[in-house]
Formats: C-alpha cells, sequence, structure tokens
C-alpha cells in the first residue's frame, strides 16, 4: 500500500498546491486558465506527437484497448442515460449527467497517474483514451447536450459533423495524427528537434495538475447535491466497471489480447473524474454549480477510488 499511496500522494499533492496557491492570491483562476490552455495547446501535443513519433506501428495500435475502452464507454453512456431518465431528471440535467459519467480527465490528471503506475507506456496510453474520447466519446455527449440545450434546430448529422470537425482543430488531435504519420511512414526527425518536443512534453504533468487543484477554487457550489452525488458516483464506479466488464468478456472470448499492464491501464483510464472544460460546458445550460460539485466530490473521492484500484490491479 505504501507503494500505491507513492503513486497517487503525489498527484494529490501537486493538486493541493495548486488550489493553495490560487487560495493564498499567488496565482489568480485567470493564470490557472492560462495555465490550462499551454497544457492543453503546447504541452499534450507535444507529449502525444513524441510518444507516438518514437515508437513503431506494431507499438501504437493496440487495437484490444481501444475495442474495449469504446465498448465500455459506449455501455456508460447508455446506463447512465437509461439510470437519469429512471430517476425523472429533466434532458438537460441528464446530458450533464451522461457527459460527466462518461469523459474521464485523461489529460490532466491520468497522464500524470499513468507516468507514476507505467512510466513507459503513459503517452501511448493517453494517446489512445484521447483517440476513443474524442472520436466518439464526447462527440456523443456534446450531442446530447446540444439537443437537450437547444431542441429543434439543424438536423442530427450536421450538428454531429460541427462538432466533429470543432474537435479534428483542436490541437491535442493534430499532434496524434502527426505522430501516427511519423509513426507509419518511419520517418527519422532531427535529434534537436525531438529535444525540444521532450522537454515541452516533459512540463504537461506537473502543470495539468496545479491546474487541476487551481481550478477547484472559487467553483460555484450552490447546484443539485444530489444529482452531483449521482453523477460522481456513476463516473467513479459505474464507468471503471462497464470497461473492466466489457474487457472481461472480449477476453473470455478471444475478441483481443491485452498485456497485463495496458488492462491496468485501461480500467484506471475510465476512473479518472471528469474532464476538466465540464463546468465550462455546464455553464451554457446553467448548471454550472451542480457540475462544480461533481467535479469537486469526484476529484476528491478519486484519492481513495484510484488508490484502492491501483492497489488491487497493480
Amino acid at each position: 500500500m505504501i507503494a500505491i499511496l507513492g503513486i497517487t500522494f503525489p498527484i494529490y499533492a501537486a493538486m493541493a498546491l495548486g488550489y493553495f496557491v490560487v487560495w493564498k492570491g499567488w496565482f489568480t483562476a485567470a493564470d490557472m486558465r492560462v495555465l490550462g490552455r499551454y497544457v492543453l495547446n503546447i504541452a499534450l501535443p507535444a507529449l502525444i506527437f513524441s510518444a507516438l513519433a518514437s515508437r513503431s506501428p506494431a507499438q501504437v495500435f493496440q487495437p484490444g484497448y481501444v475495442s474495449a475502452y469504446a465498448l465500455g464507454g459506449l455501455a456508460t453512456i447508455i446506463l447512465s442515460y437509461l439510470f437519469f431518465t429512471l430517476r425523472g431528471t429533466d434532458p438537460q440535467r441528464r446530458a450533464l449527467g451522461v457527459m460527466g459519467s462518461t469523459c474521464p480527465n485523461n489529460g490532466f490528471i491520468g497522464y500524470p497517474v499513468m507516468l507514476l503506475a507505467f512510466p513507459d507506456l503513459a503517452g501511448v496510453i493517453l494517446a489512445l483514451n484521447l483517440l476513443v474520447e474524442n472520436l466518439l466519446l464526447i462527440p456523443i455527449c456534446l450531442l446530447l447536450v446540444e439537443l437537450a440545450g437547444r431542441g429543434p434546430g439543424l438536423p442530427l448529422l450536421p450538428r454531429l459533423g460541427r462538432i466533429l470537425l470543432d474537435l479534428a482543430k483542436m490541437p491535442m488531435l493534430i499532434g496524434l495524427a502527426l505522430g501516427i504519420l511519423v509513426s507509419l511512414t518511419g520517418l527519422s526527425l532531427p535529434g534537436p528537434f525531438l529535444r525540444f518536443v521532450d522537454m515541452l512534453a516533459a512540463s504537461a504533468g506537473a502543470v495539468s495538475l496545479l491546474v487541476i487543484g487551481g481550478s477547484l477554487v472559487g467553483l460555484p457550489l450552490h447546484g443539485n447535491r444530489s444529482l452531483a452525488a449521482q453523477i460522481s458516483a456513476t463516473k467513479l464506479l459505474l464507468h471503471p466497471a462497464l470497461v473492466a466488464l466489457a474487457a472481461a468478456g472480449l477476453l473470455a472470448f478471444g475478441l483481443i489480447s491485452l498485456s497485463p499492464a495496458l488492462h491496468s491501464a485501461l480500467i484506471l483510464s475510465a476512473a479518472m473524474p471528469m474532464f476538466g472544460i465540464y463546468t465550462v460546458l455546464a455553464q451554457r445550460q446553467g448548471l454550472e454549480g451542480a457540475a462544480s460539485l461533481a467535479m469537486l466530490t469526484a476529484t476528491s473521492c478519486a484519492f481513495i477510488s484510484l488508490t484502492l484500484l491501483l492497489w488491487f490491479l497493480t
């Protein structure tokens, strides 16, 4: 257990430091947003590119991992949608609940955890997670939010096309695509350029955790506490359970193969709290209070759930 705490304690200590420096006024919330943009638009794209470009296609492409992660994520969308519907939740809050249940923060929290738990695979794991999340899970969740918030408007396919186009412009996906291209072509990049990219990539882990901690300061906490607790529970418990079930089923039927490290990383990735822009997206629907409560609850409780999962899986 001491070894497991050696992974989770530094993660949450860095987040606590981020919270402290904003709470003390040494940094402002605006500073955290700037640092967050740096991580999203520079550090993480560099990290993903470096992780993929330096590996062979056989090391990069993990269809078993992608299949299990996608299947578990789709199951989470369906079951959380049914759960919030049966609870009598209105369409806007139901869409918020499905998104919070399904979209983990693998960029800002998941990668630092993987970096400590599986240092040789952390970059590839991040790239695989982002591939499934940005091309499948997030578009479906954003579409649900769009349909719940705006009602009749553009037809379904044009809305989905616009969402996918916006996601395709993200630097992280551009870095992912370029990294895959270099891996497939076997292109040899100049050493100074690779060292430059690695230097940027190295800053992603610590800065991202400071941003997450700092962004928790001053969150509006006046929302529906019951809804927030339900969203947190489905994110931390239902999502990883369904991903684990999907992996177990695919493995049992011999449809995929997974190394022990990737199997553990798969379940841990689904167990991360919801992604950082959750409250921003909820703000458009006037539900930032419930989203903030859910994110604060999930991020706090994840210290316990991730510690237990790491103890069980590694």
